[in-house]
């Protein structure tokens, strides 16, 4: 906790049925069912999302933007994991 706000949550939200939870921004909360009450007043608040989760920010780990280039390269090596190694079918829609 800091400054007596509460634990800093992420709010993930989910526009529609079906669609995926898109993080929308962070609120704080003492608590999980807090953290849910104050991201549905903060970010859905003319009936924009169907759902919303919050996450502790203290739980997310994210890559490091200095291994950008390392991290995210495709490997040269493994050609089977490049688009132009598969035989496509004719009459196949929507690949």
């Amino acid at each position: 906790m800091s400054n007596n706000q509460g634990i800093l949550w992420e709010v993930f939200v989910q526009t529609k049925p079906g669609l995926p939870h898109k993080h929308c921004g962070s609120v704080h909360a003492p608590d999980k069912e807090m953290a849910i009450q104050n991201a549905r007043d903060v970010y859905t608040r003319r009936s924009e999302g169907t759902s919303i989760w919050v996450v502790p920010a203290e739980a997310i780990t994210a890559s490091s933007p200095e291994d950008m280039g390392a991290f995210f390269e495709p490997a040269n090596d493994k050609v089977y994991r490049h688009p132009t190694f598969y035989h496509v079918p004719e009459g196949v829609k929507y690949l």
